[in-house]
């Protein structure tokens, strides 16, 4: 059974960049069909997609958020990274790793379509 684990600073000063590891066991990142996306829950509110990227290594990103966002792998470690440059306090959430499988040519943009999740990692900017 697939297991995702996020790992990074708890606490990220505005203007710097947020970067999150994902290590992933029991199931490789570039196993076909599979879509690996950093997802988060700011206080009060509901789940916000970021991106993902896929197992062929392509990778796409919310509208919102593309101009700040960068998602990474490293495949002989089996894990992916998320970089979030210039953050603000409104950027202050749990962030979460998850995966899905499709085969729709494009990869899941909605959280509830995301089967396999982390346990997610509280990420505070604040100065």
């Amino acid at each position: 059974q697939v297991q995702l684990r996020e790992s990074g600073p708890g606490l990220v000063k505005p203007s710097q960049t947020l970067s999150l590891t994902c290590a992933v066991s029991g199931g490789s990142i570039t196993t076909n069909y599979y879509y690996w996306s950093w997802i988060r829950q700011p206080p009060g509110k509901g789940l916000e997609w970021i991106g993902y990227i896929a197992y062929s290594g392509s990778t796409y990103y919310s509208p919102s958020l593309k101009s700040r966002t960068s998602i990474s792998r490293d495949t002989s470690k089996n894990q992916f990274t998320l970089q979030l440059s210039s953050v603000t306090p409104e950027d202050t959430a749990v962030y979460y790793c998850a995966r899905a499988g499709s085969r729709a040519g494009r990869g899941p943009t909605r959280p509830d379509e995301y089967a396999n999740w982390g346990q997610g990692t509280q990420v505070t900017v604040s100065s």
